[in-house]
Formats: C-alpha cells, structure tokens, sequence
C-alpha cells in the first residue's frame, strides 16, 4: 500500500485560512448592513427620489381676485399668459443646457446662471420661473424642444390686466414677483416666483386678492414628457372685491385734469366713501405684470414729474387760502374774535415790521367774515392770525383733521405738517417767529397738506364737526372722529362757501345753475415772489386748489381739486370739481354714460359730461 503526504509547504497555514474566514464574515457584514440601511432605515428616502424621478408636481397658480367698481363693474382683471418654469430635478442636465435655453427664449445667460445658482438652497425639484410672460415664440421654442430640452415647462398663467392709460392707477396699484424679505417675513406663505401686490389697493388687500395655489401630479418619462395625471389639486381663486369708486365719476376726474401735475379727490363725507380718485402723471400698472425692466424702471423713478407719486395721498403743499375756512373756524369756536369782527383792507399790511400784501392790490376796502371768506381777503386773515396766535391755530387745525393721517386704506399716506413752536424747536432747533402765524393764517408758511386731507377736513367741518375715515373698500363699517362744532359756525362757514360760487366771489365763474355748489379756492406760493422772479422759472408757478361740496346742508359729495403750477384756484381747479359736481347730480337724477373698463371715452371737446 503506497501513501502519498502533502509536503509542509503544499498545506494551507491556518491562520491564513482563519484571516480568510474572518474577512468573509466581515464583508457579509457590512454587505447586509448596506442593505439594511438602504432597504430600512433610509428606504422611505430612497424610494421618494425614485418616485420624484417618475412623477412630477406641477403648480397651477390661482388667479388673484377681479376689483370692481361700486356698481360692480370690473375695474382690473386677469388674462390668460404663460410662464416658462425650469425644472431642476436633474442638475447636469439643467447644467449642460442653460446656454441654450438662454438663446432660445431671449435671456441672458449670464442672468440666469445666477437665477440658477441663487435657488440652490431650495428643495431641487422646486422648478423656478425664468420667464414670467412668455411670447408665441417662446411657446414655440419649448414645444419644439420638448425631447431635449425636458427641464423647460409651460405654466398657464392668469396675468392683471390694468386699464390703459394709467386710469386708476395710483389707487389700484399694481403687483411683481415676491421679494426675498417678503418671503422670510410670510413664515412659508410665499415662495420664489409667487406674485404680490407691491402698490396701491393690491398691496393693501393682497391677503384677499391673492387666492390660493393648487397642483396636479403627473407622470413623465425619461424625456420630461407627461405620460399620465394622478391628481390634481384646485387652485381656489383669489376673493373679488368691490369698491366705493364710481367709474363714471372717476372718468370725469380723470378727464377734467387731463395732462396737468395734481390730483382730484371725491369724497361722500357722511360716509367716508371715495367716490373718485386720480393722481396725474400716472403710469402703466401693465408694464410691471410680467416684470418691470431695468430701463422702464429707471424712467419712472428718475422722471421730474414723479409719475409713481400718489399727489391724492402724497403731496404734501401749502393750501394758500382754503385753509382760510380753518382760520375762520378756529375764530368762531374760540371766541377770541366776535362775529362782527371787521377790517378794513388797504391792499397791504405792516405785523412785526414786515409789509404783507393782499392778493387783491386796491384792497377789499371795510369786511367782515363773510366777505373775507367770499372774496378771500388775505389782510382779514393776517390781522386775525395775530390775534388767534399759532398755537391757537395749530390745536384747531389739528382738530379739524389736518396733520394728522385720514386713515384710509392705502399704502403711503403722507400727514402733511401744522408747524408750532414745539415742532420747530424739536425740527430745526430754533424759535418761532411771530411773522410766521401772519404766513400760516393764509395757509402759506411751513403748513403743508394732502388734497385728500382737505377734502376729509372740509367734509367733516361742513357737517358739523362729524369726521368719517375716507375709505375705498365697500361695506366697511365707517370709523367716525368728532369735534363738535357750533350749529352758527357750520351756518356762517357754509354760507360764505355758498357766496364763493353763487355771489360773484372768487369761484363765481363756476356757478351751476339749480345746484348748491360751495367752495373754496386758494392758489400757494411754491416759493416767495421775490425767489420766483429772480429764479423766473415755470416749475415755481403758484400751485392751484379748490375745495367744493353740494348741497349746502347735508352734503352728499365734496371734491378737492390740486392743479400744480395752475396759479389761480379760481380758473384752474374750480372749474374740475364743478365737472365732477355736475357728473353726480347727471347721474342722481338719470342722465349718465356708463363707462366699462374696456370702452374708455376719449377726453371730451366740452367741458361737459355727454
């Protein structure tokens, strides 16, 4: 029998063959640890990408809510658009395409690189707006490329549509792409490429107009391109709202004030309801719907006549002589002056070694209030200005509802100022001279207002000291300020409004026969006489201003009216609150033109409502 022996080389050592043993067991080991936490513990993770990877989101955006006027008709509303999403889900693919995206739709490249870069730290199946209004081509381009270009989707849009000519453009507002601090500052509400109001009534109700979002899940093959819908999620449409404007006043004011620098606003004092508002130069609320550009931005903000301005709200200016009804006011309700209290006027003045001029230069000869107030007799009113003194002066003119914000429910509204010592001091840190109450008591001076708080004030003193917060959405409860004012004093300020219009005062050219028109006119100084003649410039011309209301008791609508550089209340802006005035009383007993947002009227040959 032959017996055949390993050598002791040819046999496998044992710690080799341990080594071997214990590395096996090791890599099972970690093999199975891989697959627990890929199947386990990170399973959910996994699979949701691998969902993502065959199912997409697709956001349908809400419509913001229609603006109607008072009678319901539509004042702003949405038209059919399409924005251009670009869906980041595959990086290298966005990556390796951006140049040529860039070229198809008109972008610049270098732009939205950065628009890429900047939405990193967002969620990577977020898709981000590139192009807010997409035009024909731009459909075309993407249609075209669904293949090899499947980053780039369409999304139908509803875009404002703002009525043209910068109609109602100051208080509508308009809207844009949310801010960076508007979406911090939402707690979630917003996110990037969301549309907001930025100005007027869409930023004030921007909660309401705005709606809410919906989805639809859809599957897409490899390409991007949708093979099948899962769900889908309604968009819930923003809540419309109506306001307190009439659109065939509107029209009028509109109309009236035409190419000139100012404002017209119409009020009903014993609601607070604003009938009419316009603010001119205006501008285009359509140029912002898909994004303003650069150049157009840089027009509107750098233009000299301030188109973005709401001088409704915003111009804050001398009220030259309507805050002669303040003064008259204050004189009646302090008893530092009797009624019967007259002065005669030579055509000037001498307080505190100063001349002061009445814009009258023969003078008014003797007057008392009344004629004061119908003729407008500067001297009257320096001589009760000295004797009132300012501070007298401030506490009623704060009183009566200037200084102060009316409240309405706009974004920006400016206070307008009533100088005092007190303000002086703590502003320009020096005294108060006592020639400058002979300047404010004309409401010259450092006194400035808004033509809405004018029209607020004078509403309010006409009945009777009864303040209603001037409001422009509907149905709201109307918040009310009181300062009782005595039944002689709404008697005599009227009465000598009513003699303005209808007893040859300085309005007599704006007389309407068969209605109680009353007013008041001012004209202000936009520097001194002698700064102007030595400036001798038209942009110093003397700013124009008529406040005006119907009927004489119980008034129903009162109208202010600015007209920057219109020189004279009487010629200027008197003749638009009589427009505006005979529009309302047309349409109260029948006679109108209804007006639509989409059949605006051409600016009338007349200056009468057809």
């Amino acid at each position: 029998m032959v017996v055949y022996r390993l050598d002791e080389d040819q046999r496998l050592p044992q710690t080799r063959l341990a080594a071997l043993s214990y590395a096996i067991v090791i890599l099972t080991l970690l093999l199975l640890f891989g697959f627990w936490r890929l199947q386990i513990l990170e399973g959910h993770h996994y699979a949701e990408l691998a969902e993502k990877n065959r199912i997409r989101t697709i956001s349908l955006i809400a419509p913001r809510g229609r603006i109607l006027d008072r009678e319901g008709r539509v004042l702003l509303d949405n038209t059919p658009s399409f924005t251009i999403l670009l869906n980041r889900d595959n990086p290298e693919q966005v990556t390796c395409c951006l140049k040529e995206i860039a070229q198809g739709l008109g972008l610049d490249p270098s732009a939205l690189q950065r628009e890429v870069r900047e939405a990193t730290s967002l969620p990577r199946f977020q898709p981000i707006v590139i192009k807010t209004e997409a035009t024909p081509a731009d459909v075309a381009f993407v249609e075209a490329h669904r293949a090899d270009l499947p980053a780039l989707e369409l999304l139908l849009v509803q875009r404002r549509r703002y009525p043209p000519a910068g109609i109602l453009a100051h208080v509508l507002g308009y809207v844009g792409q949310v801010s960076p601090e508007d979406i911090a500052r939402s707690q979630g509400r917003y996110r990037p490429g969301d549309v907001v109001g930025k100005a007027g009534l869409e930023r004030q109700y921007n909660d309401l107009l705005m709606g809410t979002d919906g989805s639809r899940r859809v599957v897409v093959d490899s390409r991007g391109r949708v093979r099948g819908t899962l769900g889908e999620v309604p968009p819930i449409p923003g809540h419309p709202i109506r306001l307190t404007i009439d659109l065939d006043l509107q029209m009028v004011a509109e109309r009236e004030l035409g190419d000139r620098a100012g404002a017209v606003v119409a009020l009903n004092p014993q609601t607070g309801e604003v009938l009419a508002m316009a603010s001119h130069p205006a501008f285009d609320p359509n140029l912002f719907t898909a994004g303003i550009q650069p150049t157009a931005w840089a027009q509107l903000t750098s233009d000299p006549q301030r188109p973005l301005l709401n001088r409704a709200i915003q111009a804050q200016l001398a009220p030259g002589s309507v805050f002669k009804i303040i003064m008259a006011a204050a004189m009646l309700e302090s008893h530092a002056l009797p009624e019967s209290f007259r002065v005669f006027c030579p055509g000037s003045a001498v307080f505190y070694g100063h001349l002061f001029h009445c814009w009258e230069k023969g003078g008014h000869g003797l007057v008392d209030l009344h004629a004061a107030i119908v003729h407008s007799c500067d001297v009257y009113f320096y001589t009760v200005g000295r004797r009132m003194g300012i501070d007298r002066i401030a506490y009623f003119a704060r009183a009566l509802g200037l200084g102060r914000k009316t409240g309405i429910d706009l974004p920006g509204e400016e206070p307008g100022l009533v100088p005092s010592p007190e303000w002086k001091q703590r502003v320009l840190h020096t005294r108060w001279f006592p020639g400058e109450t002979i300047s404010v008591a004309i409401g010259q001076g450092a006194t400035t207002v808004t033509p809405l708080q004018l029209a607020y004030s004078i509403g309010g003193i006409v009945l009777g000291g009864v303040f209603h917060r001037p409001h422009l959405l509907a149905d709201q409860r109307t918040e009310t300020v009181r300062f009782p004012l005595a039944p002689e004093t709404v008697e005599q300020l009227t009465r000598a409004m009513y003699g303005v219009v209808n007893e040859g005062g300085t309005a007599a050219a704006s007389h309407l026969e068969g209605i109680e028109f009353c007013g008041k006119t001012g004209s202000a100084q936009v520097v001194s006489g002698d700064a102007r003649r030595r400036l001798n410039g038209q942009r110093f011309r003397d700013n124009a201003w008529f406040v005006g209301f119907a009927p004489r008791e119980n008034p129903e609508i009162v109208v202010a009216v600015l007209v920057e550089g219109g020189e004279h209340g009487a010629s200027a802006a008197a003749p638009i609150a009589r427009e505006v005035i005979r529009a309302y009383y047309e349409k109260k007993n029948g006679h109108r033109q209804q007006y639509t947002w989409l059949q605006w009227p051409q600016p009338a040959q007349s200056g009468s409502l057809n």
